[in-house]
């Protein structure tokens, strides 16, 4: 599934959004969650007397259009499922890097620092898909940046290696002050795909949709 726009993020009130469970962006409906108060009596027997219906007020529930499932929310973030408010992985991202990247969206909830370190370890992957060696992910984004890497991609694929090492090690950058900063690191990796894969195979597809009378005039400018 292509990585949803942020406007369609699940958030508190909003009518249409991905749905947390089956990750279609539909309408959700609202409600309150409500408990029943009462008293106990008689020795022993529970008897509600002037049973009424108390709102919890920071406590909300949605239910999907589509799949009809419950979330439950408690001051406007997601407690159950799962809480995972990240979007999910470019569809053009390779299998071995999705993997990696679905990993750390599992456990960003319990875990910034491990998700931190999990999308570094994706970025790795995904330059030796890109013709890196794998062994040094600085070298391997150099060697990119010698071959015409565009510079914010160059920015993004550092913010994710820099953040990543300061998750396992000792940094000046405090993952636990604000994990938040964890979160923007899933759309980075989003970024470095779509400019990476994404973006020239749409330009290739199209340039060999071209007469072959054209693609032979521009190459013949070109030599």
């Amino acid at each position: 599934m292509t990585a949803a726009d942020p406007k369609h993020a699940p958030g508190k009130g909003k009518n249409q959004f991905q749905c947390p469970q089956c990750n279609v962006v539909a309408q959700h409906e609202w409600s309150e969650v409500t408990l029943t108060n009462g008293k106990n009596v008689n020795a022993g027997h529970s008897v509600f007397l002037n049973t009424k219906l108390t709102v919890v007020g920071n406590f909300n529930l949605s239910c999907c259009y589509v799949c009809r499932n419950i979330t439950l929310w408690q001051d406007g973030l997601i407690v159950w499922p799962s809480p995972n408010q990240i979007l999910p992985p470019s569809e053009d991202m390779p299998d071995n890097v999705k993997g990696l990247f679905e990993e750390a969206r599992g456990v960003y909830a319990l875990s910034p620092k491990s998700a931190a370190a999990l999308l570094r370890l994706a970025i790795q992957v995904l330059c030796v898909d890109l013709g890196g060696k794998g062994e040094n992910l600085n070298s391997d984004i150099a060697k990119l940046v010698e071959e015409g890497l565009p510079r914010k991609i160059q920015q993004a694929l550092d913010v994710v290696r820099v953040i990543g090492n300061n998750a396992v090690h000792p940094g000046v950058i405090s993952i636990d002050d604000n994990p938040q900063t964890v979160s923007a690191l899933f759309k980075l990796v989003n970024l470095i795909v779509e400019n990476m894969i994404t973006q020239p195979a749409e330009v290739g597809a199209m340039f060999e949709s071209l007469p072959n009378s054209a693609k032979a005039q521009i190459e013949k400018r070109d030599s």
